[in-house]
């Protein structure tokens, strides 16, 4: 994957800079940076004389960003978000002026063959954002009782259908393992009725189950909502973006409850009509911001 010619679109982008209002001279973090987009437009924001750190679990993004990104104030750094306060001391930051999560899969993933994000991908069922950590999806849907996938797909898919899709994971995979993400997919689309009107991939609940489950991505969250706020100066702004209700649920809770913090914004802010047509993969993001006291 070459950032240079990513086909990731940041999603939000006007609204983020908008809200998190870097300024020149600013340290700010992207901390998951994926396609850059983010990154880019803040340091142009902060300008030479400021900082962007950029974090990603993912090594083939840090790479690419490391490239696209020359030139400009940014350093990438490889590692998870919730880890931002290790990598602040080991610079020597003690706080910033803000923080952008995009919690989203970045384009570039799924246009990458060897990770399984993409349900047509006959590549390797993976969908690790380290490839090098933990364990891949493929392995789970191979290993694991009916009984505990049927709940993982449940609690992180919301799907209605899971206890449907485990029982025919196993019957399946009697015969033989499933590898891909392609197989995967069409063996979920059997099981979940599909209206006429349904907008996203009858596979699209299992695939975000999945994802989450081998990524920890709740847990991620969850220990970045406690800790980043102590690193934010008084007034530094904390934005985050979500693409589904498990996720938005957790910030919202976390930015209303937390005493360090004041919640910006009411309700979510959500991509224009004309986001949406330009970029579909924004239509179900929503962006809350909320403000170190």
């Amino acid at each position: 994957m070459s950032q240079l010619s990513t086909t990731h679109v940041p999603v939000l982008l006007d609204e983020v800079l908008e809200w998190l209002h870097p300024r020149p001279g600013g340290v700010v973090v992207d901390g998951t940076l994926g396609g850059g987009g983010h990154a880019r437009a803040l340091a142009q924001e902060v300008g030479p004389q400021g900082l962007v750190l950029g974090m990603d679990r993912d090594p083939a993004a840090i790479e690419a960003a490391r490239k696209s990104l020359a030139g400009l104030p940014v350093k990438a750094v490889r590692g998870n978000f919730c880890d931002l306060p290790e990598v602040l001391r080991e610079l020597g930051i003690a706080a910033v002026e803000g923080v952008v999560l995009d919690l989203g899969v970045s384009s570039d993933q799924l246009a990458d063959p060897e990770r399984g994000f993409s349900f047509s991908s006959e590549g390797p069922l993976d969908l690790r954002f380290d490839p090098m950590r933990g364990e891949p999806a493929r392995r789970l849907v191979n290993r694991l009782s009916a009984e505990h996938l049927a709940e993982l797909i449940y609690c992180y898919g919301e799907e209605r259908y899971s206890r449907r899709i485990a029982r025919e994971i196993v019957a399946r995979r009697r015969e033989r393992p499933i590898e891909t993400a392609a197989e995967l997919a069409e063996l979920v689309r059997r099981c979940v009725p599909r209206s006429q009107h349904e907008r996203i991939d009858p596979a699209t609940r299992t695939f975000q189950a999945l994802r989450i489950a081998v990524n920890d991505e709740f847990k991620s969250l969850e220990i970045a909502l406690r800790r980043i706020p102590e690193y934010l100066h008084a007034g530094g702004r904390f934005a985050i973006i979500s693409f589904h209700s498990l996720e938005d649920r957790r910030v919202k809770e976390a930015f209303r409850g937390d005493c360090r913090l004041k919640s910006l914004v009411r309700r979510p802010l959500v991509p224009s009509p004309e986001e949406v047509l330009r970029n579909p993969r924004a239509r179900s993001a929503k962006l809350r911001v909320a403000e170190r006291i």
